[in-house]
């Protein structure tokens, strides 16, 4: 008898004929002979009505309350889940993220998982029950407060379950049938990608791609978990992310994945830095020490005359006003003349493995952003990938050409993209 762990996404139990079809898919599941614990989401745009909620009682919640404001939506969807499987005939118990020893640290609202303690989980399993378990939440190691992982916490809780219960996979049930080259809501000719290595999905994951969580990529791949990403609505093959491909089937490795984007960031320029040793240190402390996390940073060469260079970087919208408030306690630590933060901006990134030793991959990248008419204000590269920042208007016509550049899409039938609002 094999361990599958499932996870079903908000869309996919967005109703109760939604939470009925998932709870036929589960029962298939143990009745094929398998153990099964279910991961689940709120419910539909469940997490977003309640942050809206707080926004108008309270500007800035604490985070202790939000946290517990915010895990409600899954303990919903946990519960009647479970009474539409014993609808169905089969035994099912639902657990909170305490209850199923998911320990975290102390951070509210964005927690990482410090272990997996699954024992009443083995028990239920061990009585034949299947186990089902709210997402995106853990209970404090020292104060025992519940805690969220932050948005798409619940695939990091899928992937730390199979981890600690050595699942033989683990299944992400998402609106979409796997991992595409692009986002099939921007490029209707993305093409499914069979299987992916841990490695270009967590080039992809960072750099935009909202299938999988970074964080859950990274879990997996650390402890070899195989990730198999499919609809919930479909009965089709999905996308197997894994170090190696699974079973008999070889897949050849692509020169390129994907091209994923991401419009979520923003952009601040540290204005007239002296070009001297250890002022981007005193920056990039500040921001740390906000507990802000940067992605991309650029710095100019500094002009002959003044010795005065900018510095620029990205970081999520939603850590703006914290990252410039930081910035303007420490300005006569630092010695800047002003900052600029622009939040109308987009990321692109084409990803890929073989481009490391394939020559003329990034000159076809910015040809291609040059004959859709696109400016690039910034750059950045690794090994398997190339990111610019343009425009945030830019993005979906900046996609679709490096797309089609890259020879990326689909003779076939257009990407479906079966439910969810994308909020």
């Amino acid at each position: 008898m094999g361990l599958v762990v499932q996870k079903y996404g908000g869309s996919s139990v967005a109703d109760a004929e939604g939470i009925k079809r998932v709870a036929k898919r589960i029962v298939e599941a143990k009745k094929n002979g398998n153990q099964v614990v279910v991961v689940v989401s709120a419910m539909g745009d469940t997490t977003d009505e309640l942050i809206d909620l707080a926004e108008q009682v309270s500007p800035m919640p604490a985070g202790r309350e939000f946290d517990m404001l915010l895990t409600a939506g899954e303990r919903i969807s946990m519960a009647l889940l479970a009474m539409a499987i014993k609808n169905l005939g089969h035994e099912a118990q639902s657990f909170t993220g305490s209850q199923a020893g998911v320990i975290t640290d102390s951070v509210h609202n964005k927690a990482r998982i410090i272990d997996v303690t699954p024992g009443r989980i083995r028990t239920a399993l061990d009585e034949g029950n299947i186990a089902i378990v709210a997402g995106f939440q853990g209970v404090s190691q020292d104060k025992k407060d519940i805690t969220t992982l932050g948005r798409g916490g619940s695939d990091t809780t899928a992937v730390a379950l199979a981890a600690a219960l050595d699942a033989e996979v683990c299944e992400i049930y998402t609106d979409v049938d796997g991992v595409f080259t692009a986002d099939p809501r921007v490029v209707k000719k993305a093409r499914k990608i069979d299987w992916i290595s841990f490695e270009d999905m967590l080039e992809l994951a960072s750099s935009g791609s909202k299938v999988l969580l970074h964080r859950c990529v990274e879990y997996a791949r650390r402890y070899n978990i195989p990730i198999h990403v499919r609809s919930s609505f479909s009965g089709l093959q999905g996308t197997w992310v894994s170090n190696e491909p699974i079973g008999d089937k070889q897949v050849e490795q692509a020169i390129i994945s994907g091209v994923a984007h991401d419009t979520s960031e923003a952009k601040i320029t540290v204005v007239g830095v002296p070009d001297k040793p250890g002022e981007a240190a005193a920056i990039f402390r500040t921001i740390a020490d906000a507990e802000i996390n940067i992605d991309m940073v650029v710095q100019n060469v500094s002009a002959a005359s003044t010795g005065l260079t900018d510095i620029s970087f990205t970081l999520p919208k939603t850590e703006g006003r914290k990252a410039i408030d930081a910035l303007e306690k420490n300005r006569s630590g630092i010695g800047f003349d002003s900052l600029r933060y622009d939040d109308q901006i987009g990321k692109i990134s084409l990803v890929g493995a073989g481009m490391k030793t394939n020559p003329g991959v990034t000159a076809a990248f910015f040809e291609a952003l040059s004959n859709a008419g696109v400016n690039i204000e910034l750059i950045s590269t690794s090994e398997i990938r190339i990111s610019v920042v343009t425009r945030a208007d830019d993005v979906p016509e900046a996609v679709r050409a490096v797309h089609t550049a890259f020879g990326l899409d689909s003779d076939s039938d257009e990407a479906v993209v079966y439910g969810g609002t994308g909020r």
